[in-house]
Formats: structure tokens, C-alpha cells, sequence
């Protein structure tokens, strides 16, 4: 795709950082907000809503002067961790070390209280892998922070150089002189081909790996991200993503080459209070926004658009949103013409719907389906095409596509041959924004990155590990799902666990939490459901809940759960970023340590297809045999059981 720039007076720049001094040298663009935190707390409170803007002059002011002083500490080249609270400071930080040369390693900040012991969780975990795997020179972080941090047991923490984000961002009055120095001797930044990032895999499907990547692939990544959604300087970007990787990351410094304006807010204020993005994309007039496709239906349940006390008092006007992005797979249709039907009362266009498709091995960003810059078919539903449930998330026979540039091809993953149109297969990308490899791990490098197709010697690709088909003549790419989640039933098909996952939650939604169940094999026959119940559900029926679920999956799959066990709120392991650990999961069921409240087995069945069972004339699922086993204070214990002896077993023994 092409990434040329729109205006040929601001031409595009190596690296992301050099765009600021361009934006902050013009008098058009010098005031203009860069980058505004929106803090919720005071209308949360009743009051009226804090924001404070950055500007690009300052911005880049700024970025000057923490570069400067990084320096003062650590030398050109060093890794540096960024674990500064979300909020401008840490735009300014992560700015800041590409211009002075460094790594940046940016992590989400865990409870300092709690490292080093028993309540440490995943956050904790990933803080120390990655002071392990990338061996930081310097740690940044608030200065509370810092002294939590000494007072823990962790020596790997205790021993790091650690520097308060306060003591970068001042500067004596006399540096002045030296930072208009450096400006006219030059650039000392990171080149494009230097290591600026280093950005983790989310780790839902196996341990978090460390990405390396160059400031030159991130800069080609996000114009091609421009392009795609057509971002300009006039363009307004409202997100509440984490700003240390992914999505979120990338939207800062998508907005700098945009010469935009970026409305961000904290991943915990919108789900303390969902209605917010949409308050924000209102008031700020947003054009742009990016979610998880979890996002939406979360708005529906806690923050729809009827105004009143609970979800917030002001109406919403939704009319200038020309991108709703919808990232992290899969993307159900159901889903968004929910939200559409909910929100198109309030300006929301279904033209503006753009799912898209993107991982951190290809820096962030690798397509979109989105159709907005061409002629509108229908404003009040989708134009899109949906397959097996899901939007597409790339078109491959499209304008934005003319050039080779970020390569798409769906590869039968065991040949490396492409695969037909209407063929499944593993997504394999090719691209200059591809990331270097993985730190230290070289042969997980060479397996991820130097993928090679047939015939095409000499061009690496990388292999993403999802699941994709293409088809229709416009060459529609559809994200199926990771291939490690999907589930191989009795050696007759593979489903992908999400669809098990949506019709069990589907089953119950006002006593289950959504995003919060999972679906796994522990053995070629038997398939375990997990789910976490609502805060408050534990006296329902569970009984029911388990019957429903089970009867959901034969409905919409054709496929026997074998055992469905019911875990308190918060009881399934995710990632940092929120997604669901299905592996995990099941390393943890085996191994008794969910959280369980209810557990029902059944008798073993695998997959009955759905045509056979439709041929056999059943209208209705039989109903199989059935045990039921609750944990008490001296263990556990059957409650209600039908069948022979050797069903009525305890959890250990059956799975």
C-alpha cells in the first residue's frame, strides 16, 4: 500500500520523532494540541471534566529536554524501562528515548506493593521478564513508585537504576544554550534501521515475547496507517487504549505523523465507566477512534444513549466519527449492528465501522476493511460482507492496496504454499514495517520471521499464527482466530474456541462475565467450558447456567461439552492487555487452582455433527446423564448425580 504523504510542503520524515520539530516550527501547528488527558474523576464525582493539552510546540519542547537529561544518566543505545502512570508524561517519555537514541521498553506499572508476594499476579510476572530478557540500564518511573519499589523483596528490582519521572522532566535554566546546540548540530536520535522499541506479544497464547523493533519499520507502519484511514491534520483521535504497546502506542505516534490531535484517557477510567470514550469522541468532535471489539458490547450493557444517573447525564452526538476501529480479533457482525442499531440515533454512520487487523510482530497496524473514503451504499447498516459470524478485516482488491508493500497471503502453514481463495490457512505478512525478530530468542526468530513462500526466494515473511480465509472478488480477509486456541474435536474438525466461548456466554449474559469464559480440550475427547460468574450470582440456579451452556454449544456448534465448571469473577488468568490465557487456563484447571464455585460433568460424548443430528429427525438436544459437583469446606461433594457409578466422579479424576 501506498504511504506517501498527502502534502508535499511537510514531507514525510525517517523517523517518527522528526516529524515533531516540522509541526512545532509552523505557525499553524506550534499551538495546536498534540496530545489532551482527558481525568475523569471530577465529573465521576459530579463535577465538570479536567483536561490538559500538550501542545506541539511544547510537546516537542519537551521531548528536548527529557532527552537531554536521560542522557545525563544513561548513554546513547542503553534500554530503558518506561513505567511512568498513563497520561502525558509518558507520551513525552516515550518520545524523548527515541530522540536521544535509546530503547524503550514501556510496562504497564503493577502494584509495588505487592511484588514479591503471594497476591502478585501476570502484571507482577511480566514486570520481571521483561528486566530479565531485556536488561534495562534504567529504570523511569514515579517517584512513589520508586520508593514502594526498594522496600520489596525483589532484588532484580532493588539493584536497577531507577530515575523519577520528575528529575527527567526539569531542567536548570542553563541548558538552554545546550539544547539549541544540539538542534543545529544535527539529529543524534535513532536512526531508521536502530532499535527504538522493544514491544511484548500479548502472551495469550504462550509467555509474552519481547519485539524488537526499528524506528524506521514504526515509522513506515503508521504512515501506512494514515493512509489507510486517511488521517490529516484535521483529524481528531479519542482513545482510552494502554499506551505501552500495541493499538495504543501506535496511536501516538500515529498522530504525530498525522499532524493530528489525540483525546486519551485511561484504560481503568473507561471501565470504570465504559460511556465515557463516547462522551469524549462527542465533545471533542473526534473523527477517529479505536477499540477492541470487546468494547462494544461492554457500552451496551453499562453505558448506552439514553442519558441518566447510572451511565452518564449528557446526550451524545456522534455525527463526526468517520473511523470506528475495531481491533483484537474476533470481530463478530452481531455485535456491531447492535451497536449501530443502539448509537445511528446519535449520529453514528455504519460507514464509519473499520475492522482491522494488526500484531506486534508487524509493529502494530497490517490492514483495515474499511470503505469510508469510497461512495456510501447505506449510512443506517453495514456494507460489509460477514463469514462464519465475523467482519473482514482486510480487502485485498482495493485502492489501498495498488502496491506490494505490506504483502498479505494465506499460506497452508505445513507446505508454505498459498492457499486458494476460500481456503483456510495461516496468515503470513511481508512488509517494510516488519519487526526485527525476538530479543534473544533466535530460533523463535527464525521460525516467526524468515518464513519463506514457494517460488519467492529471497523475500521473508512473517508468520502470524492466525487463522484467515480470503474470499468474494474483492478478496475479503477474514481473521478466524488463533490457530493454538482451536480445538480439534475427535480428529473431525477444528473450531476455534471463541465461537464455543460466544454461545456459552450468549446462554447466560446477566450472570456471566462477557469476555470472561473459555473453552478448551484436555484430552482429544473432552471439552471443558470455564466461566466466570458476575460479582453477586453465586446463589442462581448454577445447575441451570451449566444446562443452558452446554445446550448453547450443541445448538450453535454441534459439539458435546463434556464438563463445565463455574469460577469466581476474576478467577480465569488473562493477559496484561485483557485477553484471555486459554492455555493457562487449562494448566490451572488440571492443576485444582481455579477459583471454582460450581462444576458440572456429563456423560463423555465428543461431536455429534449437526446435518447427522437434524437427519435423525431431533428437533432438540437429548439430554445426557448428568453429575454435579459443588466444593465444600471439607471438599467436594455430589449433589445431585444420574447414571452409573463410575459418572458420578470428582473433577481430578474425570478430566
Amino acid at each position: 500500500m501506498s504511504t506517501e504523504n498527502y502534502d508535499p510542503y511537510y514531507p514525510d520524515q525517517p523517523v517518527v520523532d522528526q516529524y515533531l520539530p516540522v509541526w512545532a516550527s509552523q505557525h499553524a501547528f506550534g499551538h495546536k494540541p498534540a496530545f489532551i488527558w482527558a481525568d475523569d474523576d471530577d465529573r465521576r464525582s459530579g463535577g465538570t471534566s479536567s483536561y490538559t493539552a500538550l501542545t506541539y510546540s511544547q510537546l516537542n519542547a519537551a521531548v528536548q529536554r527529557m532527552a537531554r537529561n536521560l542522557l545525563e544518566t544513561v548513554s546513547r543505545g542503553d534500554t530503558v524501562l518506561l513505567l511512568a502512570s498513563p497520561g502525558l508524561r509518558l507520551v513525552k517519555l516515550i518520545f524523548a528515548c527515541q530522540r536521544a537514541g535509546l530503547v524503550a521498553v514501556p510496562v504497564i506499572p503493577p502494584d509495588p506493593s505487592k511484588l514479591g508476594t503471594s497476591a502478585e499476579g501476570e502484571a507482577h510476572r511480566h514486570l520481571i521478564r521483561a528486566v530479565s530478557q531485556t536488561r534495562p540500564s534504567a529504570a523511569v518511573a514515579d517517584a512513589g513508585y520508586i520508593d514502594t519499589v526498594m522496600k520489596s523483596p525483589v532484588p532484580a528490582l532493588k539493584s536497577l537504576r531507577w530515575v523519577p519521572v520528575c528529575r527527567v522532566e526539569t531542567r536548570a535554566s542553563s541548558a538552554a544554550a545546550a539544547d539549541d546546540n544540539a538542534g543545529r548540530a544535527g539529529y543524534g536520535g535513532c536512526g531508521p534501521g536502530e532499535t527504538y522499541l522493544i514491544q511484548y506479544t500479548s502472551g495469550a497464547t504462550g509467555a509474552p515475547k519481547p519485539v524488537v523493533v526499528t524506528a524506521g519499520a514504526a515509522a513506515h507502519n503508521v504512515r501506512a496507517a494514515r493512509k489507510a484511514y486517511d488521517l490529516h491534520p484535521g483529524s481528531v483521535v479519542a482513545s482510552w487504549l494502554p499506551q505501552y504497546h500495541d493499538c495504543g502506542l501506535m496511536f501516538l505516534l500515529l498522530t504525530v505523523v498525522s499532524g493530528a490531535t489525540c483525546v486519551l484517557a485511561s484504560p481503568a477510567a473507561f471501565l470504570r465507566r465504559p460511556r465515557l470514550w463516547l462522551e469524549l469522541v462527542a465533545e471533542f468532535g473526534a473523527t477517529c477512534t479505536p477499540v477492541p471489539s470487546f468494547a462494544l458490547p461492554l457500552v451496551l450493557k453499562r453505558g448506552r444513549r439514553r442519558p441518566d444517573p447510572e451511565h452518564g447525564a449528557r446526550p451524545l452526538q456522534l455525527g463526526t466519527l468517520r473511523n470506528l476501529i475495531l481491533v483484537n480479533e474476533p470481530i463478530y457482525k452481531s455485535s456491531v449492528d447492535e451497536f449501530i442499531r443502539e448509537f445511528g440515533p446519535a449520529g453514528l454512520d455504519a460507514s464509519a465501522v473499520s475492522p482491522s487487523y494488526g500484531l506486534a510482530e508487524n509493529c502494530t497496524f497490517v490492514s483495515t476493511a474499511w470503505r469510508g473514503t469510497e461512495t456510501k451504499i447505506r449510512s443506517d447498516r453495514l456494507s460489509l460482507p460477514s463469514y462464519k459470524k465475523l467482519l473482514p478485516s482486510a480487502r485485498l482488491q482495493s485502492p489501498a492496496q495498488e502496491t506490494d508493500e505490506i504483502e498479505i497471503v494465506v499460506v497452508n502453514g505445513d507446505t508454505g504454499e498459498p492457499v486458494e481463495d476460500g481456503v483456510e490457512g495461516e496468515i503470513w505478512i511481508s512488509s517494510p514495517s516488519n519487526a526485527s525478530g525476538y530479543l534473544r530468542l533466535p530460533s523463535a526468530s527464525r521460525e516467526a520471521f524468515r518464513a519463506s513462500l514457494r517460488g519467492r526466494a529471497g523475500t521473508s515473511f512473517v508468520r502470524t499464527g492466525d487463522c484467515g480465509v480470503v474470499r468474494g472478488t474483492e478478496r475479503y480477509l477474514y481473521v478466524l482466530g488463533r490457530s493454538a486456541d482451536a480445538i480439534a474435536i475427535n480428529g473431525q474438525r477444528r473450531v476455534h474456541a471463541h465461537y464455543i466461548e460466544t454461545a456459552a456466554f450468549d446462554s447466560s449474559p446477566d450472570c456471566l462475565r462477557g469476555g470472561c469464559v473459555a473453552a478448551f480440550a484436555t484430552s482429544p475427547s473432552s471439552l471443558v467450558v470455564v466461566a466466570e460468574l458476575q460479582k453477586g450470582k453465586g446463589h442462581t440456579q448454577l445447575s441451570n447456567i451449566c444446562d443452558g451452556i452446554r445446550r448453547a454449544v450443541w445448538k450453535e456448534e454441534g459439539i458435546r461439552v463434556g464438563s463445565i465448571m463455574l469460577v469466581e469473577s476474576g478467577g480465569l488468568p488473562k493477559t496484561t492487555s485483557g485477553k484471555l490465557r486459554r492455555g493457562s487456563a487449562r494448566e490451572k484447571l488440571l492443576a485444582g487452582e481455579l477459583p471454582k464455585v460450581f462444576v458440572a460433568h456429563y456423560a463423555e460424548h465428543a461431536v455429534v455433527s449437526t446435518s447427522a443430528w437434524l437427519q435423525n429427525g431431533s428437533t432438540e438436544m437429548d439430554e445426557c446423564r448428568t453429575s454435579w459437583v459443588v466444593p465444600q469446606a471439607g471438599g467436594e461433594m455430589v449433589v445431585m448425580a444420574s447414571g452409573n457409578a463410575s459418572q458420578r466422579v470428582r473433577l481430578q479424576s474425570s478430566l
